[in-house]
C-alpha cells in the first residue's frame, strides 16, 4: 500500500490503491491496537469524496473515529473519477466499469495489508450500486457483506438533467437543515466534488441494471433508508420488491434511520446509524464463523 497523501487530522492519512493501472486515492484509518479485526471498505456517493466518512463538523459524524475505535480498519476510498484517479478518467466510469476498477484496487489493497477476517462493503448512494455489482460480480474474493444507505431499487423523482449541487438537489440530499451540527455546510468544501459525466448518464440505467444482476450477490445485505430519504422509493411495498430482488443472498435487512436526511453520515443520527452498521459487521463476521465451521451438509442448506 503506497503511501499518497499528506496525513488527515484525527489519525487518519491518505494513500493511494493501484487498479490495474489506475491510480485511486482513499483515507486510511487504523484500530490503536493491532491486528485489527477486519477492514470496512467506505465508497461514498455522487458529488461526494471520501471525507464523507470522516465528516469535520462533529465528532459523532465520523465513522473512521468510530470504527477504528471498536477494533476495525476503514478504508474511505475516492470512487472512480474522483480525488486523484479524476485525472485518469475525467468522465468518470457507469457502475460495471467502476466494480472492476475498485474489484481491482481491493485486491491490491488485500495483497499488501493485513485486512484481518475480510473485507466489508459500507456505501452511500451512488456509491451502493458500485458496492452491489462488486457483491454480484465477486470482485472481491471472500466478501463478508455490505451495508447501503441513500440507495434502493427504484427512484422517487425523475433524475431529468438536475444540477447535483442546486437547490432541487439540495433538499434531495439533505433533507431539513436542523437534521445536521452547525457548520456541516461551511465545512462541507471539503467533502463534495463534481460529478462526472459517465457517472450521471449512468444514473438512469439502474432500476433496470439492478434487476439483471442482483440475484447474483450471494452475501449479507442491509439498506438503510433515512427518515427524510427523498431520491428512492422505501415505502413497504418498494422494500419488498427490493428485498425480492436479492434471491441470492443468505441475509437481507432493511432499516430505516429516524430523523437523518440522504446524506445520513454527516447528521446528528451518524453515530446512531453507523453503531448500527458496525453491529451489522459484527452479525457477518458470526455469519462467516458459522459457515467456517459448518459441515458440507449444513452448508449447502444456508
Amino acid at each position: 500500500m503506497t503511501v499518497a497523501q499528506p496525513a488527515v487530522a484525527g489519525g487518519v492519512r491518505g494513500i493511494s490503491l493501484d487498479a490495474d493501472g489506475i491510480t485511486l486515492s482513499a483515507l486510511l484509518a487504523l484500530p490503536p491496537q493491532a491486528p485489527c479485526r477486519a477492514v470496512i471498505v467506505a465508497l461514498h456517493g455522487a458529488g461526494m469524496s471520501s471525507a464523507y466518512f470522516h465528516g469535520s463538523a462533529h465528532p459523532d459524524t465520523s465513522f473512521l473515529g468510530l470504527a477504528t475505535s471498536l477494533g476495525f480498519g476503514v478504508v474511505a476510498v475516492d470512487r472512480p473519477g474522483y480525488g486523484r484517479s479524476a485525472r485518469q478518467l475525467p468522465e468518470g466510469q457507469g457502475v460495471a466499469d467502476q466494480a472492476t476498477t475498485l474489484g481491482a484496487a481491493l485486491r491490491f489493497l488485500a495483497a499488501r495489508y493485513d485486512t484481518g477476517s475480510g473485507l466489508f462493503l459500507l456505501a452511500h448512494s451512488f456509491g451502493g450500486k458500485a458496492a452491489l455489482r462488486i457483491a454480484a460480480d465477486r470482485a472481491v474474493p471472500e466478501l463478508l457483506g455490505l451495508d447501503v444507505s441513500g440507495c434502493g431499487a427504484e427512484y422517487a423523482v425523475p433524475l431529468g438533467d438536475r444540477e447535483p449541487h442546486g437547490r432541487q438537489s439540495r433538499r434531495l440530499n439533505w433533507g431539513p437543515l436542523r437534521l445536521y451540527p452547525p457548520g456541516t455546510f461551511r465545512a462541507s468544501g471539503g467533502v463534495v466534488a463534481p460529478v462526472p459525466s459517465l457517472e450521471l448518464a449512468d444514473a438512469a440505467r439502474w432500476p433496470g441494471d439492478f434487476a439483471g444482476f442482483a440475484g447474483r450477490v450471494r452475501v449479507p445485505v442491509r439498506f438503510t433508508f433515512a427518515e427524510h430519504e427523498f431520491w428512492w422509493q422505501h415505502d413497504a411495498r418498494a422494500v419488498a420488491r427490493l428485498r425480492s430482488r436479492l434471491s441470492g443472498a443468505p441475509r437481507v435487512v432493511t432499516d430505516h434511520q429516524p430523523d437523518a436526511g440522504h446524506n445520513i453520515s454527516l447528521g446528528w443520527s451518524a453515530r446512531a446509524y453507523h453503531l448500527r452498521v458496525l453491529g451489522f459487521v459484527e452479525e457477518c463476521l458470526r455469519w462467516r464463523e458459522s459457515r467456517q465451521r459448518a459441515t458440507p451438509e449444513e452448508q449447502e442448506g444456508t
